[in-house]
């Protein structure tokens, strides 16, 4: 399985094939072990290794603490990070941002609206597309500036989702 995984923006591709680890390309010999009743994981690659506490975990943003400082890894696999790609989250331009949709599907639910502050990882609406649900994501922090449809519609590959902004005031809602 190959994984992307996102530190201090600098990507790194992670594959698992049973026992051998790959990192860019290059085997390495890695073990990852969790220290039971606690919330730290011990990580050794080529037998340097570090202990770090996993803050807080979601299926993608992962916030570790690492000798005091709080660094947040974003790890998506490769379904995961082509439908963010498809849906344009990551075309960001000026701290704006529009999400489109990857694919035709139903927007099944809206996660957000007008104002709502986004971080990195954090899902912002449900698209089912090919009986599939699918999680689209924001790959950064942002204001949610437009919310261009509406749960149980139908949308086309390409169409606007969403929009995003960089973060400052609050937008007052009517």
């Amino acid at each position: 399985m190959k994984y992307f995984v996102t530190i201090g923006g600098r990507t790194v591709i992670v594959e698992l094939d049973g026992e051998i680890v790959r990192v860019d390309g290059c085997q390495v010999a890695a073990q990852l072990e969790h220290t039971p009743g606690t919330p730290e994981i011990r990580i050794a690659i080529d037998g340097v290794a570090t202990t770090v506490a996993v803050d807080a975990r979601d299926r993608t943003l992962w916030r570790l603490v690492d000798r005091g400082s709080v660094r947040e890894v974003v790890v998506e696999d490769e379904r995961t990070r082509q439908i963010r790609l498809l849906a344009g989250a990551g075309k960001a331009v000026d701290g704006h941002a529009v999400v489109k949709a990857p694919m035709p599907g139903l927007v099944l639910r809206l996660l957000v609206a007008v104002g709502d502050e986004v971080t990195a990882g954090m899902p912002l609406l449900a698209l089912e597309a090919m009986k599939m649900e699918n999680e689209l994501k924001a790959i950064g922090s942002g204001r949610v500036t437009g919310v261009l449809v509406r749960a149980g519609q139908a949308v086309e590959k390409g169409q606007k989702l969403l929009e995003l902004g960089p973060l400052g005031p609050a937008i007052p809602l009517a």
